[in-house]
């Protein structure tokens, strides 16, 4: 049997559905699911490390040539032989350059006549006074006449000597005509060539630097250095002066120890620094003026210090930062006071306890507050990278 509604009856069983569907739009509002329980996050995490701990200092250093000495020719002329090539190894004594030697030739040869002519002039001279010394026994002669010629020996010796000095410095002057390197170094580059002329102190024609021992130039800061001569009572320790390490840039260790040579008179005023130079000697030539190395050396020990990985340490805005595992298994950050770093720890001054857990893998995962699950891990389970 089939049931007619009427149009006032559709409308209320529609009107009726909407009513429904408000309501239970309204009690699925309403209703709150439980809150998830708090997930745990999971981290490695270390005990703070107590020993003895030596202090070690680095420093940034430069290498430089001990004695880096201007070639440069005591006359003038033009070059007409060159012996070396820039960059090459030379001695002490090694001829260099030649410069054109033929005026200077001609020049020693002047003075020698000239020098031959007053030494004749001379003699003559000599054998005059004697003469008039015996005609004045025999009253032969005035005695003013024996005093004059006394006085023109003594006139035409002067004149020897000058002429004597005169060659000398001829014969040294073509002799300089050779120029021979000053120092065991290094020679550098440089444009000079055959032909090019030379003015008499003026014209650089090469520069040599030693490298055998060379020097490594570095700066301390005032701090660093009032504590090492704490150490040593008003100067720098022997252990820290005499037994220098040298890291070069690619992380090698130099073989050779160095020393410390020399220490600058004061503190820079615009650096706040002093500077150093330690020798080190350079048998094999591996160290070139202007190389970059780490300069290290040992300073103090300190008695019971706590270390922890340089990887649980985060800075910022200047200040340093870690995160501990707290006694209910969360994470709490603490702002921290950090010392030297030592290999891959880093010397905690102040803001840690031997009984402290620092979390060292999974920083990034936590705040404060959060629970953990901590892994414990001892350091040479970490692989921790150099710095």
């Amino acid at each position: 049997m089939s049931i007619k509604l009427s149009s006032n009856m559709k409308i209320g069983l529609i009107v009726v559905a909407i009513v429904a569907a408000v309501g239970v739009s309204r009690h699925m509002a309403s209703f709150k699911p439980p809150m998830n329980m708090p997930q745990t996050v999971q981290v490695k995490a270390m005990q703070v490390i107590q020993r003895d701990t030596p202090i070690n200092y680095e420093f940034v250093g430069q290498v430089k040539s001990k004695n880096e000495v201007k070639i440069m020719s005591k006359v003038s002329g033009n070059i007409v032989e060159k012996m070396v090539n820039g960059g090459d190894t030379v001695y002490k004594g090694q001829p260099l350059f030649r410069i054109d030697n033929k005026q200077y030739r001609s020049s020693v040869n002047s003075a020698r006549a000239t020098l031959r002519k007053s030494q004749a002039a001379l003699e003559n001279t000599q054998k005059d006074v004697e003469r008039y010394r015996q005609l004045v026994a025999i009253n032969g002669i005035a005695r003013q006449t024996l005093d004059s010629q006394v006085a023109q020996a003594a006139e035409d010796a002067a004149e020897v000597e000058a002429n004597r000095a005169n060659l000398q410095q001829a014969q040294e002057d073509e002799q300089d005509t050779l120029i021979l390197s000053p120092v065991d170094g290094r020679i550098d580059l440089n444009d000079l060539s055959v032909g090019d002329y030379v003015a008499a102190g003026t014209t650089k024609m090469a520069t040599v630097s030693s490298i055998d021992p060379t020097w490594v130039q570095f700066s301390m800061s005032e701090n660093e250095y009032l504590n090492l001569a704490q150490l040593g009572n008003g100067n720098l320790p022997n252990s820290f002066k005499d037994n220098l390490k040298l890291i070069l840039s690619n992380g090698t260790q130099y073989p050779l120890a160095g020393h410390i040579e020399q220490i600058d008179k004061g503190i820079s005023d615009a650096t706040g620094t002093i500077t150093i130079k330690a020798a080190f000697s350079n048998p094999q030539k591996m160290l070139l003026p202007g190389m970059f190395a780490k300069v290290s050396a040992q300073g103090e020990v300190t008695q019971g210090a706590l270390l922890i990985p340089q990887r649980a340490v985060t800075e910022l805005l200047n200040k340093t930062f870690i995160s501990v595992v707290t006694d209910d298994n969360k994470a709490q950050s603490r702002q921290v006071t950090m010392g030297e770093r030592i290999g891959n720890l880093w010397l905690v001054k102040d803001g840690v306890t031997i009984n402290d857990r620092i979390i060292v893998e999974g920083l990034t995962k936590v705040k404060d507050g959060t629970a953990l699950e901590v892994i414990m891990v001892q350091p040479d389970q970490l692989q921790i990278p150099a710095k």
